[in-house]
Parts: structure tokens; sequence; C-alpha cells
């Protein structure tokens, strides 16, 4: 019998999405470079005003990163020294980072099993052992809302800040409500590979309150109001110009690029189903709308699969290989193995396969047939 034929799935393809969209790109670069103002000015106003009304809140903030985000976020709510956040463990590095370049210290609550977000009830159990604690941290991870109002209840009850990290999930929704005005602040990564991604770093934050957004434009420019007049000690984190001009063109484009990702994740479930040994990723009720940044199988023998597949010329990606509670720079948070079983065993399953909006027709096919394969030890 001869071997299959291998065809080549990319993980991402930003390549093919820029070009569809080159020419737009070339006039709101060129109308930036004519402008000579690279730094904030109108390019990123006008983003600012779409970014908010695509997320449904009163106000969008600029800054440099989606780690600046969360940081920023932190300190306009007043978290610093002393304090505790709850967060996840299962997460990118810079969720728990932020919280320790606030001054504070992270306090990590497991995982639901289905979601891979926060769960309500470790979180409860967290606030209870943490008095301490004066914010949380909830991760729409993959692009799907944590579970927003359980937590959000907790959270009035003991007065704590809600910061939304969304850096994966613009334009998910729970219960209609879209990511970034679920909680105080909300946060956002515009790295490349984001479902809504620049030519370089870029963040931003969305708030509802008019107070808030005052600060956080204010930190993310050295503390200052005025030029030359410092209120307090802030930050260098703007988003400039030219990524602003970028992203005000895909986000124009950014609800059909997500269509094609939620059509993508369909596909994979109506192909794979029950036959294979894998775990497919689903929304969940409160889940109203799924965009997908990565879609996450649970696999048995993940990373002999993941070889498998990178052989066969598919990309396959594990986030997140370990814990952040067993991570050597939290070593002095005292976690253990074993004391955040979830995450520990998503971390050993996880795999990611390709969803972006521009695979082609029989990607998804190759993909799952290739999966076939490897569990028939073919």
């Amino acid at each position: 019998m001869p071997a299959p034929t291998v065809r080549a799935v990319r993980l991402l393809n930003l390549r093919a999405q820029h070009d569809e969209i080159r020419a737009e790109i070339g006039e709101a670069v060129g109308r930036v470079i004519e402008s000579q103002q690279f730094i904030l000015g109108p390019e990123v106003e006008a983003f600012e005003r779409d970014l908010a009304e695509y997320c449904g809140v009163g106000h969008a903030i600029g800054c440099a990163s989606g780690s600046d985000a969360l940081l920023l976020a932190l300190k306009a709510a007043g978290i610093g020294a002393g304090d505790e956040v709850i967060t996840t463990p299962y997460t990118f590095f810079a969720t728990a980072g932020a919280i320790i370049h606030a001054g504070a210290r992270p306090v990590f609550a497991d995982i639901e099993p289905v979601t891979f977000n926060l769960d309500p009830a470790r979180f409860e159990d967290a606030v209870k052992q943490h008095p301490k604690a004066r914010a949380v941290i909830p991760v729409h991870l993959f692009g799907a809302c944590a579970q927003m109002d359980a937590i959000g209840d907790v959270a009035r009850r003991r007065r704590m800040v809600v910061i939304e990290d969304a850096a994966q999930a613009i334009g998910a929704e729970h219960n209609g409500s879209r990511a970034g005005g679920l909680g105080a602040i909300g946060c956002f990564s515009f790295f490349p590979t984001k479902n809504l991604g620049a030519f370089g770093d870029g963040g931003a934050l969305t708030t509802g309150d008019v107070e808030l957004a005052a600060r956080l434009r204010r930190l993310r420019m050295h503390g200052s109001r005025e030029r030359y007049l410092y209120n307090e000690v802030g930050y260098n984190s703007r988003l400039d110009a030219l990524q602003a001009a970028v992203l005000s063109v895909k986000l124009r484009h950014l609800d059909a690029w997500t269509v094609a990702r939620q059509r993508n994740a369909d596909l994979y479930r109506q192909l794979a189903g029950a036959r294979l040994p894998i775990t497919l990723p689903s929304a969940q009720p409160w889940q109203s709308r799924h965009v997908y940044h990565h879609f996450n199988i649970r696999a048995a023998r993940r990373d002999a699969l993941r070889e498998f597949l990178i052989t066969e010329g598919i990309g396959a990606e594990v986030y997140y290989p370990k814990p952040l509670h067993l991570q050597e720079c939290f070593g002095g948070l005292g976690y253990r193995v074993g004391d955040f079983p979830e995450a520990e065993r998503l971390a050993l399953e996880a795999l990611a396969l390709p969803v972006h909006s521009e695979l082609q027709e029989g990607d998804i096919d190759a993909v799952v047939e290739a999966i076939q394969r490897f569990y028939q030890g073919t």
C-alpha cells in the first residue's frame, strides 16, 4: 500500500491573511508615514473609539502590549505591596508576571476540566483562605469566557476588583456580553498571532469607568495628564500610530475571520466525532460566542501525537506544558505538584490544532486523518 500523501497544514498563516488586506494595510501605513505622527494621535484615538464600540464599553485605552495592559490595570485599581491577586495557574506567564511587577502576590486556584478556565468553586475556596486578596484575574483562555457571573458574585461579596485577561478572547461573549466589559477593566493583547494581531507588540484596556479610564491614560504616559506635569509615577506604554492603523484595518475583518474559525471548529467536531481517543473543545452555555483563538484537544500520548503531526507537515503546539505554580520563578510561593490537579493534567494532555481562518478546503480532513493514522499505528 502506498504511503499517504503528506499535506502541509500550518498552525498559523499570517502571510495568507495579509495577502487578503494588503492594499488596505498599505494605504493605512502610508497615511501614518505622511502624517509623521507616530506616537498616539488621531490613528490611536480612532482605533480606541472603534475598539470600545466593538467591546460594548465606554472607553478603550491603547498601550504597548498585553503584558503592560495587565500591569496598568492592576496599578490603576490600586493593587500593590501586601495585596494578593487570585488567578489561574494555567495561562500564559504574563498573567501572574504582572501581579509580581505590581508588587502583589499571586494566589492560584484550579481550573475547570472542560473550559480550562478558572473554576468559580475553587476561586471561592481561595478567597476564604486568603483574606488579603483584593483582586481576581479570570483568563478567557483560548477564546472562550470564564464563568463571569459566578466569579463576579464572589468578588462583589468580598469587594474584590475583577480584571479580565481577555488577551486571547477579543469578540468572545458571556451570555451575550463581550469580553472586556465583564469586569472593572479588560486587558487585550495584539501580539501578531492573536485573532486581532498587530505588526508587532500592542495592547489595550477597556473599561466603563470614566475615572479608571483617565487614570489608565495617565499611567501609560509616565503618569502625566498634561505635558511635563506628572500626577503620579507611571510607565512608558503607548500604542504607536502604525500599529493602531494596522489594527483598525484588521478590526473591520475580524468578525468574518471569527466566523471562519467557528466553522473550522465545527468541522473538526463533524469529522472527528467519537472516533478518536481525543476530547474536542466546545462552547458551554454561558459562552455565547467562542472565538477559537486556539483549538485545543485533550489527547492520550499527547507529546508523541504532536511529534507525529509535525513529521506529517501539520502544525501543532502545546499551550502550556508546565502550569505557573510549578515554574521555577514562582517557587517561593510554596506550591507543589498535586496542588492543582486539573491544571497539571491539562498541561500533559492539551494540544492545539490549526483552526485559523485561512485554512483551505481539505486541510482539516488532512489533520483528522493524520490523527487517525497515529492512533491506528500506521
